[in-house]
């Protein structure tokens, strides 16, 4: 029996692609959710370190944000994952208990928060790079029209940036789903964990790490091809606009 009909049988007469199926549904919402999470708290983070510190509580608001984002960007994600789920969310009395989850649930709630808090850290780099790219003219026009500034940021700025960073948010988005592979080390089924599981069943690996490898890198492809054209539209609408 060849590598491929082995790997075959594992996968389709004994069901094993229902885990692929699964894994690849929890690891794209992982990802999507920890964007989602990481663009919000992005968006905060660089909107604080943007604004003048003309007042104490900015100035200690711009210190947590660095000591955050040090944090973040210089430790390992695999290690915040461990300290989330093993340390601080017990800590704080965060359990799939007190949260009324299944704990297959709660660990997928766990990694959401971790890729979102970490995806947060370099996203406000991201934005803070896109809001100064945005002419300073567009925030004083707001602000000489009487509207406050986080009105003027919010509703005039930020969208201006939003669409300068596209491309470097898709990098992210790509960034997130090749990360959700050590997801693995809180016991949460994803992508890579199912495939393991089906190359551990009859000790034979080379078939279904390629198959791994394949299947993200389709999945890198779609969000490229995705992310170029969600650009083409929003260049289009601009062309339109002049």
């Amino acid at each position: 029996m060849t590598a491929w009909d082995i790997f075959w049988r594992s996968f389709y007469t004994n069901g094993g692609y229902q885990d692929v199926l699964n894994g690849l549904k929890t690891t794209v919402i992982i990802a999507v959710v920890g964007l989602l999470l990481g663009i919000l708290i992005g968006m905060i983070i660089a909107i604080v370190k943007v604004t003048p510190q003309t007042n104490i509580g900015i100035k200690i608001l711009a210190k947590i944000a660095d000591v955050y984002v040090a944090i973040f960007r210089g430790t390992p994600i695999m290690v915040q994952l461990l300290i989330v789920y093993f340390v601080l969310f017990p800590a704080i009395g965060l359990s799939a208990g007190n949260l009324g989850v299944p704990v297959e649930r709660y660990r997928i709630i766990v990694a959401m928060a971790v890729y979102g808090m970490n995806s947060g850290a370099y996203v406000s780099e991201i934005m803070r790079s896109g809001i100064q790219s945005v002419d300073i003219g567009q925030l004083e026009a707001g602000r000489t029209l009487g509207l406050s500034y986080g009105y003027s940021m919010l509703h005039i700025v930020i969208p201006q940036a939003i669409k300068n960073i596209l491309p470097t948010l898709g990098n992210e988005f790509i960034v997130l789903i090749k990360e959700t592979s050590v997801v693995s080390f809180i016991a949460v089924v994803d992508v890579t964990k199912a495939f393991k599981s089906i190359a551990d069943s009859n000790y034979e690996y080379i078939v279904p790490y390629l198959m791994l490898g394949l299947l993200y890198l389709v999945l890198v492809l779609l969000i490229t091809g995705l992310i170029k054209l969600i650009e083409r539209r929003f260049a289009k609408s601009d062309r339109n606009g002049k």
